[in-house]
């Protein structure tokens, strides 16, 4: 009968969330790098919401909010969990909760820091005082110091033989490199096979070259704006600028240097 209270069907066992999450995981068959190449949550953060710990984590609203996307990832009802986080919080205020049930967690390392805040308007205030300037010297003209660059001076043509040069992009050569620029970044590297060549959680600054008898070397990650990427010392663009979960995708250079060029004309 006891047993029958404990534990009625279609209820979370009565144990933390973070056991039940764990249990959940398991029973899926997932390790813990997936889970948090699926949530975009760190490792070591689920490793310390499974233990239970969560005043561990940065703020109560964290830990609520990854429990419900971990929730989520291993199709437990997410209303529940986030009701035992609280509970095992000891969360009071009201208007706490409902600023945490809203929240939708991504990485802790994506939220800007003061420095960053206070350098990206310093930054809008120059883009707008340049812009300022500009307009100055268009619509009046001699108002300012320096010569006079007429409108009909800077639509001159470039000479033929500048369009025709290829560009050093193009043209580069030499290993791929993957270079982290934020811990615990998980990311896979495989060949068109399967067969994998490295997987791991890279830390800021660590580096992966790709190996260059690899056949149709391709990437596994959730973090694509977390990599820097050359192709013989050259930088090539990111592979997205969005945090979201890419698969499958080509990195040879010849790959990689395609993605920068501008696609060839019809006819």
């Amino acid at each position: 009968m006891s047993d029958e209270l404990n534990e009625a069907p279609g209820e979370l066992p009565l144990d933390g969330a973070g056991q039940t999450l764990r249990r959940a995981r398991e029973k899926a068959g997932l390790s813990l790098e997936q889970v948090a190449a699926e949530t975009r949550i760190p490792r070591r953060h689920l490793e310390v919401i499974e233990r239970g710990d969560f005043g561990a984590l940065p703020a109560r609203t964290y830990a609520i909010g990854f429990s419900r996307t971990y929730a989520r990832a291993v199709d437990l009802d997410e209303g529940e969990i986030a009701r035992q986080v609280r509970e095992e919080l000891g969360v009071q205020s009201a208007n706490e909760v409902t600023r945490a049930s809203s929240f939708e967690p991504g990485d802790p390392a994506r939220v800007p820091s003061r420095g960053l805040a206070w350098f990206s308007a310093f930054a809008a205030l120059l883009l707008i005082g340049g812009g300022f300037a500009y307009f100055k010297d268009y619509f009046f003209p001699g108002a300012g110091p320096g010569p006079l660059i007429r409108p009909e001076a800077q639509q001159t043509p470039a000479p033929a033989q500048a369009a025709s040069a290829p560009t050093p992009a193009a043209t580069a050569t030499g290993p791929v490199v993957f270079t982290a620029l934020q811990d615990d970044t998980w990311v896979k590297f495989y060949d068109a096979n399967g067969e994998e060549l490295m997987q791991k959680q890279m830390a800021e600054g660590e580096s992966y070259t790709v190996p260059a008898d690899a056949q149709g070397p391709q990437i596994w990650t959730g973090r694509p704006y977390a990599f820097a990427i050359t192709v013989g010392g050259r930088s090539v663009p990111k592979l997205s600028e969005e945090n979201e979960i890419i698969r499958d995708v080509p990195i040879s250079a010849e790959a990689l240097l395609a993605r920068g060029q501008p696609a060839a004309e019809g006819g």
